[in-house]
């Protein structure tokens, strides 16, 4: 008798389990749906089309990740570190045997604002899907335009992942998406103007700048999307680098720049409060100096309109003059290696050598931005097609773990700089993962 009673209630029990994994199969296998079903491969489109998704592959800064030096365009192949493991940029070009040539727009369309490519594959999240979900329909129209007739098809295989099984798995990234992903494009907010509107649409979507500059969670989801969340924007560490606060912090953001300096910032690459340096230089090489003079000013109102964290950010940073012999730790190293052209004041050469005198980097909690460029220096920033003549030099080889931590730690606590000391044990650590910066930055040329 029981073991009937046992098999009908195993019965029972089974029904409901096969109808959830049946789900779960559909869920996760699933293909979004997209508003070009219709439309097929192959089909040709205006100049004026595919000149428009040149530019909305700039705003979109499609290169910093699917191009190499060297190599083709677009062709992919950058590695790219997860805590789970090495990925790599896959090839975007036409070619129909290792890039998308036999995209529809609608298999585009997934793959770009979804994060699903064709046969329901899923796409890591570091494709910024979560961010290019709310471009426009005719962004993505103009944008898949461009990349089937705007660039030439390179045949370069993808490389694989280095991700271990069972963790390479993909299906676990539909639920990921599920929970962390929004679905629906970028709409207006009828409360703000254009401009304020413009501004969120980039930022939020096509510049994905939330992918750096906002912190992560446990589940490595980007803790705010928008303006709603008070995390979005409000700094992150990300590979080796602090992407400060985008917000109107007034020591570790953007409260004491002013529009204007955002613009000259995004379109020059520098101003009187900074220079483009590391992960950021990259982004302007081959996007931000190619916006239009007018999304640069929409970017500035919107950013201006996102407030900072008093309690976080502390009391607004104050220049604090001193001696001019210091005999702290580090100060005699500052004044030998820095002082020539950060000044022994701090105050830098605007806008040419930037002031270390509430800087960003040493306003900071984070110090991983100033151990990175002291060890590494910083690639060169190509302006207007003009190279930059000052560049920041490396430091690898002529000062040890000691003498980085102390003269940065000296940096960091002059002028009024209050974002606290540097360890030793973390510029060695910096030291083993990172390389020195290139000279020979990735230009690109679209056409």
């Amino acid at each position: 008798m029981n073991n009937r009673r046992f098999a009908r209630t195993a019965g029972w029990l089974a029904l409901p389990c096969l109808v959830a994994a049946g789900l779960l199969a559909w869920y996760v296998t699933r293909e979004p749906a997209t508003p070009f079903e219709q439309e097929q491969a192959g089909a040709r489109f205006e100049p004026a089309l595919v000149s428009r998704g040149e530019y909305v592959a700039r705003l979109s800064d499609c290169v910093a990740c699917h191009s190499l030096a060297g190599k083709a365009p677009f062709a992919g192949g950058l590695e790219m570190a997860t805590p789970l493991g090495a990925i790599h940029a896959t090839n975007i070009t036409p070619d129909k045997q290792t890039g998308i040539g036999t995209y529809s727009l609608a298999d585009f369309d997934r793959a770009v604002r979804h994060g699903v490519a064709p046969g329901g594959r899923r796409l890591y999240p570091a494709m910024p899907y979560p961010s290019y979900v709310k471009l426009s329909d005719d962004d993505i129209q103009a944008l898949y335009a461009f990349f089937m007739q705007g660039i030439k098809p390179a045949n370069q295989p993808n490389i694989p992942s280095d991700i271990p099984w069972p963790l390479n798995m993909r299906w676990p990234i539909a639920l990921w998406n599920g929970v962390f992903a929004p679905t629906a494009t970028y709409a207006a907010k009828p409360n703000q103007d254009a401009l304020w509107n413009r501004g969120a649409y980039i930022v939020q979507g096509p510049g994905h700048c939330g992918s750096c500059h906002t912190p992560r969670g446990l589940a490595f989801n980007e803790k705010a999307l928008d303006e709603s969340g008070a995390p979005f924007l409000a700094g992150a560490l990300l590979d080796g680098w602090y992407a400060p606060s985008l917000r109107q912090d007034p020591n570790t953001g953007l409260g004491r720049w002013t529009e204007p300096q955002i613009v000259q910032f995004l379109k020059t690459g520098r101003n009187a409060h900074a220079v483009v340096y590391g992960s950021m230089t990259e982004a302007f090489n081959n996007s931000t100096q190619f916006m239009q003079d007018e999304d640069l000013a929409a970017i500035a109102r919107y950013l201006k309109s996102l407030p900072g964290d008093p309690q976080r950010d502390g009391a607004p940073w104050q220049y604090q003059a001193v001696a001019a012999v210091q005999d702290a730790p580090g100060a005699h190293t500052y004044a030998t290696r820095c002082a020539s052209c950060h000044g022994l004041d701090g105050k830098g050469q605007p806008e040419w050598m930037p002031p270390l005198a509430g800087a960003t980097s040493a306003l900071a909690k984070e110090s991983a931005s100033a151990i990175n460029i002291t060890l590494n220096g910083s690639q060169r920033v190509v302006a207007a097609g003009v190279p930059d003549a000052y560049r920041m030099p490396a430091f690898r080889e002529q000062l040890s773990d000691a003498e980085i931590a102390d003269v940065l730690t000296y940096v960091r606590s002059t002028w009024g700089n209050n974002g606290g000391t540097v360890d030793a044990k973390a510029v060695g650590k910096l030291r083993g993962h990172t390389d020195p910066a290139s000279s020979s930055p990735i230009i690109l040329h679209m056409r």
